[in-house]
This record gives C-alpha cells, sequence and structure tokens, in this order.
C-alpha cells in the first residue's frame, strides 16, 4: 500500500477515536443529575426560628488555569432576628474539571462576625493544596487523588445512585486537612415540606473524619436528604453545630 495511503487511513482513524472521545465526553456531561442554571433556594432555621435564606447553585463554566470547569456556588445570609446575636454574609465558589473527579479551585468569603477571604489552590502534579487567607498562603498539605472541596461534596453524592446501606468514600479538603470521608445512605424517608411530599434518601457523612473532632451527641452533625430520583436533589441539609442545629429546608428550585 502507498504511503501516502496509510497515513490518510491513519489520520482517518484518528479522527473516529477523538470523535467517539468526544461524544463519550458529551454523554457523561448529559448524564450528570445537575445542569447549569439550576438554582436551589433554602430557608434557614436556627433551632425553630427563622434564621435566613442559603441558596445553592450551578453557574455557567469559567476556566481556572486554562481548564473549562463545573461552577458550583452557595450564598448563605442570616436575616434581622437572627443578626442580633450572630451576622454572616457568606460565598463559596467551588471549581471541579468537567469529568467531575476532583476539585481545581476553592473559595470562601463572608463578613459578618467572623471575616474570612479564603482561596484554595491545588497542585494535582504534586497532589497538594495550598490554603490562602487574606492572601497570606499557608504551608501546602498533602491531598488524596480525586479529592473534592466541601461545597462540591453535595454534587458529587448526587452522582451516585443512591441505595439505602450504600457507603461512599469522597476524599475532602478545605485547604486544611484531607480526609476520605464516608457517607452512609441512611435508609429512605417520606418528607413533607410546606404540603408537599418528597421521597428520599438520607445521607449521613461522618463528619468526624470530615473535621477531626467529636461529633456531637445525639443526632448526626450532618445529615442531608436527597430525592429518590435520577436528579437527586438535596431537599434538606441538617448541620449540628457548637451553638446549635440548622436546618435548611428547599423553598424552590429552577433550572
Amino acid at each position: 500500500m502507498p504511503k501516502r495511503h496509510l497515513w490518510m487511513i491513519m489520520i482517518f482513524l484518528c479522527g473516529l477515536f477523538v470523535l467517539a472521545g468526544y461524544r463519550d465526553s458529551i454523554a457523561a456531561v448529559k448524564a450528570l443529575p445537575f445542569r447549569q442554571g439550576e438554582r436551589m433556594v433554602y430557608r434557614a432555621m436556627w433551632g425553630g426560628i427563622a434564621a435566613g435564606e442559603a441558596v445553592i447553585e450551578v453557574l455557567p463554566s469559567v476556566a481556572v488555569d486554562g481548564d473549562r470547569t463545573h461552577h458550583f456556588a452557595m450564598t448563605m445570609t442570616t436575616n434581622s432576628q437572627i443578626e442580633m446575636f450572630y451576622k454572616l454574609r457568606e460565598r463559596q465558589d467551588s471549581f471541579t474539571d468537567i469529568p467531575l473527579t476532583r476539585t481545581l479551585q476553592y473559595r470562601k468569603k463572608s463578613t459578618g462576625n467572623h471575616p474570612r477571604d479564603v482561596v484554595v489552590t491545588y497542585d494535582w502534579n504534586n497532589l497538594t493544596a495550598t490554603y490562602a487567607s487574606f492572601g497570606n498562603a499557608e504551608k501546602p498539605v498533602e491531598i488524596l487523588p480525586g479529592s473534592f472541596d466541601p461545597l462540591a461534596l453535595f454534587f458529587v453524592i448526587r452522582t451516585h445512585r443512591l441505595n439505602p446501606g450504600e457507603v461512599i468514600e469522597i476524599p475532602i479538603t478545605d485547604g486544611k486537612k484531607c480526609i476520605a470521608i464516608r457517607a452512609t445512605v441512611a435508609g429512605r424517608e417520606t418528607l413533607t415540606i410546606d404540603g408537599k411530599v418528597y421521597d428520599t434518601y438520607p445521607v449521613v457523612p461522618d463528619m468526624e473524619r470530615l473535621q477531626g473532632v467529636v461529633p456531637l451527641k445525639g443526632d448526626p452533625s450532618l445529615k442531608i436528604w436527597f430525592t429518590a430520583d435520577e436528579r437527586q436533589i438535596p431537599v434538606k441539609i441538617q448541620s449540628k453545630v457548637a451553638v446549635g442545629s440548622f436546618v435548611f429546608e428547599l423553598v424552590s428550585v429552577s433550572f
């Protein structure tokens, strides 16, 4: 066979492989249970008292160091009633790679009682993450392959087909430490929020391993209820901390 024809065949085959990979990549993205434009609004309760609002959303993709990303954001605001005791205006931004295999950058900025301006950068060549507060970088910490930030956890869990009794291990780092947490699907529950009934899977991440502290006695320090359908939307989030228990209930969801 003439050499020119051989090169043409090789180029054609390479083109087919690239096209097949591109189609597989698109299919994988389409198969995700969330998409750009998703916006979930929650009311926040603190010990049974209306405390404010939280919003979790999927924003348009941006580039981080030249790589396209999934951009997740969460904002939390306290209301005037709670701000007599504790004021919070916080925003978290999570940037993961498109296949959703790891975090590329994580940001947290807040005003109020405890101001923060944090940027966590990830060096995947050396498997380290660097935490910087108000521009002051700390010593890099070692991270596990495929590590995510705390906000991405909500979306990573949704990519798993949840079944009662299943345990999902997800490496999480906030730039200070890195822990492979275990998220357990603790059965199946029916929830009613504002008269709407949800069939859910409650998921309990092991916060002791995540935070490196002994959790409070009684209920788990974090519990998330995901809808038992193909979208697996978090409709309720319960977080138990030293100052009490916060509950976030879904008010609306849009796409």
